[in-house]
């Protein structure tokens, strides 16, 4: 996310990460025609852990604490300065980088063929960028303020689910109370 003009800007695109002590730094690229390509400056990248929803019918407490709905999450918030570039040889090393993180996900085999025109070319409409992130921010909301009986009874529900996410946060959950209840 950026702003620019007063206007917060955000897109969505896959990005690499790496670190080097404390050093860490994401890259990515976007479309030339998009208008956040052009923003130069601090920006505020935001990765998204699992979420789930919990209903208030889960709680062991619902009726005498009229409980609600609410929704658990777990986010990571990087800021820092983005620095563009649109040379070949970077934007080609961006994209055998990114290919071959994603394409192992998806059991995928295709690499940018650096050497074919047709696919070169079309390295002219993205922008890379890189940022050196100076600040992070984790947040999570994992139902931290109920009592543990609630909290057990959530995590059990969340485990249950054919949702990998719900199953993640219940996991996140329940790591969660185990370092609380040793520390007490």
């Amino acid at each position: 996310m950026s702003v620019d003009d007063g206007t917060p800007c955000v897109s969505h695109a896959p990005v690499l990460y790496a670190r080097d002590g404390e050093r860490i730094e994401l890259t990515w690229h976007l479309a030339r025609a998009n208008p956040q390509s052009r923003h130069r400056g601090r920006v505020l990248a935001m990765l998204h852990g699992p979420q789930a929803y919990v209903s208030p019918g889960w709680y062991p407490d619902k009726a005498e604490q009229a409980r609600v709905p609410t929704w658990n999450y777990v986010v990571a918030h990087l800021s820092g300065d983005v620095e563009a570039f649109d040379d070949h040889d970077s934007l080609i090393r961006l994209l055998d980088g990114l290919s071959a993180t994603h394409e192992a996900r998806a059991a995928g085999d295709w690499r940018f063929d650096a050497d074919n025109p047709a696919e070169r070319v079309q390295l002219r409409g993205i922008v890379g960028f890189r940022m050196c992130i100076d600040r992070v921010e984790f947040k999570s909301k994992l139902s931290q303020n109920h009592p543990v009986a609630n909290r057990v009874s959530v995590i059990e529900r969340l485990a249950a689910s054919s949702r990998a996410d719900d199953r993640d946060v219940a996991e996140w959950m329940r790591h969660t109370l185990e370092s609380q209840t040793e520390g007490a």
